[in-house]
């Protein structure tokens, strides 16, 4: 799998807060060079590079005097403010010194949930690798108040991968990659160079944000690497401290940890189905209906619903749990005060129930529903 890593055409490389900044909120110019110049010789090499960083809010401590990340919600998107125009203009600054030109994308989560919004993102995305542009996305941290939460920017990169059918999505954390258990803490741990499936197991090992200067933990990466890998994308976790990780990833060298691509990789409409609507809740389903669904491709049926949560409309994204994990998710036809009067009802008494004429078979039609691996 290694192998194909070295013919990966397009690649989404994202970096992380503590990676570019030293832990008194300065820029670490030297990493950021690096990194730079790595990106800069792929894209000479031929290949498509799309850059997804942190890092404004930390860039934009320093200048305001704050000796750590505020916890204060305001104090952090002015710092994010601050810290946003300070980090493209060093990014412009050295990537022009290498002959590249850069387009700088801020988001929020609305971005990708609205199907509009995300084909936009998406023909926009490939219009600049188009004219051989290096897009720098990040978070619109200074508007979004829900994008403070541990590793958006993980999620984003996976997302942005998922939309560009990336080739390869390489993630430069503090940490050489997924451990069998915490090495600062445990020193028997042992780098785990291959990931075939992601389990629970995978989730178990993952520990919890790593620097008080970043955001994301080795549990959020591995939720990047789920969205990816279900996208059709191997992902790579590395370290962002060691020398040309990114050019020796490409290279196919054993270095971090490769999460492998499923091979079926998930089309525009399911990719943003599952992963870039906002979920609104959660349906249950039990065994035999799990079968129907994951053996023979069935839509899901009211009868075979054992349990509804949330608070859905009609057309509204939820997951689909059977027997506590979540399997899939999907449009679902009805809101939750009608799934909970026809849960576990055949279908013919659905029209009963709920005392109108014209009803959905299905809970879930198949067209609207995505298998989560």
């Amino acid at each position: 799998m290694r192998s194909a890593i070295i013919n990966a055409k397009r690649i989404v490389v994202k970096v992380g807060s503590s990676t570019l900044c030293y832990a008194n909120g300065h820029l670490n110019l030297e990493r950021i060079e690096r990194l730079v110049r790595q990106l800069s010789d792929l894209a000479n090499q031929g290949k498509e590079v799309i850059l997804v960083s942190s890092g404004a809010t930390g860039a934009g401590l320093a200048p305001l005097g704050f000796k750590e990340k505020p916890r204060d919600l305001v104090l952090k998107q002015a710092a994010a403010a601050v810290g946003q125009g300070i980090l493209i203009h060093m990014y412009e600054r050295m990537f022009r010194e290498y002959g590249r030109t850069v387009g700088q994308i801020l988001l929020t989560k609305e971005d990708s949930t609205g199907r509009h919004s995300y084909l936009n993102l998406r023909n926009t995305l490939h219009t600049l690798l188009q004219l051989n542009v290096i897009p720098i996305i990040n978070e619109n941290d200074v508007v979004a108040i829900e994008e403070f939460k541990i590793g958006d920017n993980d999620t984003l990169s996976a997302t942005v991968a998922g939309i560009v059918d990336a080739d390869l999505l390489i993630i430069l954390s503090d940490i050489e990659g997924l451990y069998t258990a915490n090495p600062a803490t445990n020193s028997d741990a042992t780098l785990i160079e291959t990931v075939s499936e992601i389990t629970d197991e995978t989730y178990a090992i993952a520990g919890g944000a790593g620097s008080n200067m970043g955001t994301g933990g080795m549990y959020t990466k591995i939720k990047a690497a789920h969205m990816a890998t279900n996208s059709g994308v191997p992902m790579v976790i590395t370290s962002g401290e060691v020398e040309d990780s990114v050019r020796r990833v490409c290279k196919g060298e054993q270095i971090g940890t490769l999460f492998e691509a499923h091979d079926a990789g998930l089309s525009g409409k399911h990719h943003w189905l599952a992963f870039g609507k906002r979920l609104k809740g959660s349906i249950t389903i039990d065994d035999g209906c799990a079968r129907a669904v994951l053996d023979k491709g069935a839509s899901i049926l009211p009868a075979g619903i054992i349990d509804v949560d949330g608070s859905f409309g009609p057309g509204d994204t939820i997951s689909i749990y059977h027997d506590g994990k979540e399997i899939g998710r999907g449009l679902i036809n009805y809101g939750i005060e009608d799934m909970k009067a026809i849960k576990g009802h055949n279908t013919n008494d659905i029209a009963q129930i709920l005392g109108i004429n014209t009803t959905y078979d299905e809970a879930v039609h198949r067209n609207n529903l995505v298998l989560l691996h």
